[in-house]
């Protein structure tokens, strides 16, 4: 194991320390011990930044289930390093920002960092993970540790309800995606994403690449809250303002993301992926906008600016994909370099904005922007801070989103310049909602900043009186805003360094060996149309900001019964009342029902897969005579096994069933196995004589009062699995395709055993660990059942 495999697990390990650090040092904040490990991270991984800009990577495998090809291949490209960074810079930013927000008084630390931690670890797995099903492990382990973050007050009935929603969405979407691995690996047997890519000439002429398309996208969406699923996103503010300001800025969501960033290379070629990933992208950032707009909580208002802010990048990646198909690429992978030049701002002003609604909340006690208002004069950074990141968020210069946003203007208007995929005429869909989409975020980012900070102040509303957050609470958050400015003026810098390796990573295709993808990014570009369509979200979003009690009754168009909330809710009641009505039909109590289960799904699978494979052969080649002591008694067995189902006495039935076991015994004497003989002969014995001692409590045979049809459903059964048993025995006597084991056990019992019974030694030496866990098992029960005769008579004795 390498020391990027040892990277990518140390937030696990620390995790496992946190409880330590906890209980024995509790005067000093535990997030003081965390904060170390996502510093170290960051540093560390920064060296990798000159290599990935020189077109490098690097590869480490460490070897795991090599027979199912499946390895823990650590590999670092220009894209999973930007990832990577994004989550160990965040997360120390808001590691040091909840020191300052959770009180080790009143909060469960250890609890909390301990799922920080493991959700840390689990998303560097994700993007610097080559082998999908090691990628797929650590995305499930995503959801698992943010279901836990988000329902981290757990006392609260909303944490507990959006935590339960955000995992069955993205755990549903993750299963898919598992199913879309799976059909990659048919077609090119590798689990490899590297491999993978270099048999797309062969994925694309599959059958099975629609279908392995779309289950992908489908896991990509749940997780990045892409329109229907982004339901599960407003109801994750329930979790501490650390949590939505780590998962919802920078890491968890933006992991489908990376997925459809990451999987391009295979899929990109295809119209499908184009017009599915820009329009449910173009869509979700109009869904998401407009919905933003009439949210009254800082962080419901901040939870759909996500949605929409994540649908605008994936409409950039689904639009980017059409470079593979020009020569003149450079023209068309303006969306691509927008896409990941955006995932760098969004993190960083949606980061502080997140941060500052937490600050609002701890030093008012509302984040209620109805409750909300000339909180500037008293929380002169924060609003500053908050100026910043939300003019960013809307486009506006000098802020890093403008950037940002001008390219993605650029990216949906020449989409109506290509003659492909049918956007000279549905592609005027995307720059129409990307600009409708763009004046709600406008009116949105307004609404957050302007109705917080400006107009009349409440103190008759508000819980506490509000005052300026500790410097320790401000300096994460004016980090990540000084970052909106910088990267303003000085963009080049992350261009070269970052956004062009992670254009390699997403198309590769394009480049030659030695090429190099150059994003050259500017502030101003002249009077262009870009430009008129930003003076026009600025002048319409002016405008709707200030008539908004005017037209905000829209909002109550939309019947309240129509909602995916509803059809979610809905569904679970369905899926309650469903799952209990199933169980109540076949949970009846009775074993007799549970084996008719069991028996009848034997015998329809067994005997449905012999007849497909005509897999029932019979061949009498090798088999010994039959003499008459085998046919009397067998015969015997017949008629005691009959008898004991007829009986009316109990006496009969225990005395018949003996006899079926007795004669059984004699067959073992018959074929030269005294041992089982024997040991038939003392167990029959004793279950007789258990039965007989048991005799007064058996229940009465009341054969007359059984239905027919209960005794004829117990003939079908006992006869069908009868036959399927016998089938398959003969079946496997009868087609041996290797010699019988008897043969080395004849040779070797005295060789390596030392011993001449054969039984003797194969119970004790070739099969000894075995026969040691049937000891250990029989001497548990043995104990069970001791126990609870004491417990009994304890009871009788006290009573």
């Amino acid at each position: 194991m390498t020391l990027l495999h040892i990277a990518i697990i140390s937030p696990f390990l620390m995790a496992f320390l946190v409880p330590f650090f906890y209980k024995y040092i509790r005067n000093i904040h535990t997030g003081w011990f965390v904060l170390i490990l996502p510093v170290f991270l960051f540093i560390y991984l920064t060296q990798f930044i000159e290599m990935t800009m020189n077109g490098d990577t690097v590869i480490s495998v460490a070897r795991w289930i090599p027979s199912l090809g499946i390895d823990f291949t650590a590999y670092i490209d220009g894209l999973g390093l930007l990832f990577a960074l994004l989550i160990t810079g965040i997360g120390a930013l808001v590691v040091l920002y909840s020191i300052y927000y959770l009180s080790k008084d009143k909060e469960q630390l250890n609890t909390f960092y301990v799922y920080l931690l493991m959700f840390m670890g689990a998303m560097l797995g994700v993007v610097l993970s080559d082998n999908m099903i090691v990628l797929y492990t650590f995305w499930e382990f995503t959801s698992l540790s943010s279901f836990l973050l988000i329902g981290y007050w757990y006392n609260r009935e909303k944490s507990r309800y959006g935590a339960q929603k955000s995992m069955l969405i993205t755990v549903f979407g993750g299963l898919a995606m598992l199913g879309g691995f799976v059909l990659l690996y048919l077609m090119t047997g590798t689990f490899s994403i590297r491999e993978t890519i270099e048999h797309v000439p062969f994925i694309i002429e599959s059958s099975l690449f629609i279908p392995a398309l779309l289950l992908i996208l489908l896991g990509a969406f749940t997780k990045s809250a892409q329109f229907p699923f982004y339901i599960w996103l407003p109801d994750a503010m329930e979790a501490p303002t650390p949590v939505s300001a780590y998962l919802h800025s920078a890491t968890m969501v933006k992991a489908g993301i990376y997925l459809v960033a990451r999987f391009s290379p295979v899929f990109a070629i295809t119209a499908e992926w184009f017009w599915i990933v820009s329009l449910f992208g173009i869509f979700t950032l109009f869904w998401g906008s407009f919905n933003a707009v009439k949210q009254t909580d800082l962080k419901a208002i901040l939870a759909f600016s996500t949605v929409s802010q994540l649908g605008m990048i994936m409409a950039m990646l689904g639009v980017g994909a059409a470079a593979l198909h020009f020569e003149d690429y450079e023209y068309y992978t303006v969306a691509t370099a927008a896409a990941i030049f955006h995932l760098i701002n969004h993190a960083t002003f949606k980061g502080s904005l997140f941060m500052v609604a937490g600050i609002v909340d701890h030093e008012t006690g509302t984040r209620d922007i109805r409750k909300l208002g000339g909180l500037m004069s008293f929380m002169p950074i924060t609003f500053s801070i908050a100026i910043i990141g939300t003019f960013a968020m809307a486009g506006l210069p000098p802020f890093n989103g403008f950037l940002s946003k001008e390219m993605f203007f650029s990216a949906m208007i020449r989409v109506t310049e290509m003659d492909l995929f049918n956007t000279d005429t549905w592609g005027m869909l995307l720059p129409v909602l990307a600009w409708v989409g763009s004046i709600f975020t406008f009116i949105y980012s307004m609404v957050l900043v302007f109705k917080t900070f400006t107009g009349k102040y409440k103190p008759e509303k508000l819980e506490k009186k509000p005052h300026e957050a500790p410097i320790g609470m401000l300096i994460s958050p004016i980090i990540l805003a000084s970052l909106a400015v910088v990267i303003f003026f000085f963009p080049n810098i992350i261009a070269q360094s970052l956004i062009e390796p992670a254009m390699a990573s997403i198309l590769p295709s394009l480049l030659s060996e030695g090429e190099h993808f150059h994003a050259h990014i500017s502030y101003w570009h002249g009077w262009n149309l870009e430009l008129f369509m930003t003076i026009g979200v600025i002048v319409l979003g002016t405008l709707g900001y200030f008539t908004l009690t005017k037209w905000s009754g829209i909002y109550e168009l939309q019947p309240k019964k129509l909602t995916l909330n509803r059809v979610y809710d809905c569904s679970l009641i369905g899926l309650d009342r469903g799952s209990y009505q199933l169980t109540r039909f076949y949970m009846t109590g009775y074993i007799r029902d549970y084996l008719i289960y069991i028996f009848a799904f034997l015998i329809a699978i067994v005997g449905t897969t012999m007849a497909i494979n005509n897999a029932f052969v019979f061949n009498t080649d090798h088999l010994a005579q039959i003499g008459i002591y085998e046919v009397i008694i067998a015969l015997v067995m017949v008629i005691a096994t009959v008898t004991t189902l007829l009986s009316k006495s109990r006496l009969t039935a225990i005395i018949a069933l003996g006899t079926v076991g007795y004669s059984l015994s004699l067959f073992f004497v018959l074929f030269r196995a005294p041992d089982l003989a024997l040991t038939q002969l003392v167990i029959e014995t004793i279950s007789v004589a258990l039965f007989l001692l048991c005799f007064y409590h058996l229940p009465e045979l009341k054969n007359k009062e059984k239905k027919l049809r209960f005794r004829l459903a117990n003939l079908i059964i006992s006869l069908g699995v009868g036959t399927i048993v016998t089938l398959i025995a003969i079946s496997a006597n009868s087609q041996r395709v290797s010699d019988t084991i008897a043969s080395f056990f004849i040779e070797n019992t005295y060789k390596l055993g030392g011993g001449k019974n054969m039984v003797n030694v194969i119970l004790v030496d070739f099969r000894g660990f075995d026969t040691m866990f049937e000891i250990t098992v029989l001497g548990i029960a043995a104990l069970g059942i001791y126990g609870m005769i004491k417990l009994q008579t304890a009871k009788e004795e006290k009573n």
